[in-house]
């Protein structure tokens, strides 16, 4: 289960019916989130995001739970490729329960309009959380879907941010991008 108690994926159990598969989330003070879970196979995998963009794959020692047996640092480029890999589109799905569970949270796709003063300016230059509370937890840019963009992340014209955040600070974030 998610943090938000719905459920991240399903395992199968040995009749091959779907069963809901626990992701654990560990929050990592001044680091980032930490989530882990148990394959069917029994080995317990794990996944640091660091504040700073750097994402971690851990594999932990089959004898010792709390020991790694391996991890692999992943480059955003990696990551995202292997995100891709594993499923990444599946977010806006994942997104689309999350907000249903929750009235109060907005999920919206802003686009970056050809004039808007970010075209070519970083993430981080936008400082769009600290200045509307709102979150972009994915940019779509044309075919492909950018997952948890780092601040080096940079817009280009016709960009679609998914930014989740209360109805003001999703609509700040449109105000924000594409003043008028």
């Amino acid at each position: 289960m998610s943090a938000d108690g719905g459920d991240l994926t399903c395992a199968r159990d040995e009749t091959g019916a779907r069963t809901p598969m626990d992701v654990e989330e560990t929050r990592l003070p001044g680091i980032g989130l930490r989530h882990d879970l148990v394959t069917a196979q029994g080995r317990r995998v794990g996944v640091i995001s660091q504040r700073n963009g750097a994402r971690h794959v851990v594999l932990y020692d089959e004898r010792d739970p709390d020991a790694t047996a391996a991890t692999i640092e992943l480059t955003a480029e990696e990551s995202e490729v292997v995100a891709e890999l594993l499923g990444a589109p599946r977010i806006t799905e994942r997104l689309s329960r999350l907000r249903e569970q929750v009235e109060s949270l907005a999920t919206e796709g802003v686009p970056i309009e050809p004039g808007s003063p970010y075209v070519a300016a970083t993430l981080g230059d936008a400082a769009i959380r600290t200045r509307t509370g709102a979150s972009v937890v994915a940019v779509v840019r044309g075919e492909e879907m950018i997952a948890s963009p780092t601040p080096d992340f940079r817009f280009q014209a016709e960009d679609r941010l998914v930014v989740v955040g209360t109805s003001d600070g999703v609509a700040a974030v449109g105000d924000l991008l594409n003043p008028r």
